[in-house]
């Protein structure tokens, strides 16, 4: 009997965030709290993440909260945004790093295959770097997987995608 196949991975669109930092600094630049403050936010597309910078704690939290609204309208998940800790800088600023997930992680993979296989589906599920495979004999059965998956919070952004039929 073929196998029809869907990969569950976790990505986040690197063209939509470059544009959501480019309207988040047109905003920091305009807004009164933030002018002159030493505010940035840089996007390292090699390092997949984000440097903010600001005066203070106060002020990166605004920066924070300025970025998040432009890739909320953009669509960006927050769950792919992983917070690193505040660090002091040069003259007496701020940074903090920003992870932009690219992957699933391998224990959240095993969390995604442990969940799949207790509830009973007749589906295989594998670790295939970093997405996971689900494979099974008919549309029905995927379709409850997903639908198993979307219900369950790993904690992660997730997209179903390369759905095969056979």
């Amino acid at each position: 009997m073929p196998e029809n196949s869907f990969d569950v991975v976790s990505q986040i669109d690197l063209q939509e965030v470059s544009n959501a930092v480019q309207q988040a600094r047109k905003e920091i630049v305009q807004r009164f709290d933030l002018k002159d403050s030493k505010s940035s936010v840089e996007l390292d597309e090699r390092e997949k993440k984000l440097l903010l910078a600001s005066q203070d704690e106060y002020k990166l939290k605004a920066v924070i909260e300025v970025l998040e609204q432009k890739l909320v309208k953009r669509k960006v998940p927050l769950k792919g945004l992983t917070y690193g800790p505040v660090q002091p800088a040069a003259s007496s600023t701020v940074r903090q790093e920003v992870a932009l997930q690219h992957g699933i992680p391998i224990e959240k993979a095993r969390e995604i295959v442990k969940k799949i296989k207790e509830s009973k589906l007749k589906v295989q599920a594998s670790i295939q770097g970093d997405f996971v495979r689900i494979a099974g004999r008919d549309r029905d059965t995927l379709q409850a997987a997903i639908r198993l998956l979307r219900e369950a919070d790993f904690g992660i952004d997730m997209q179903f995608t390369n759905y095969r039929t056979f």
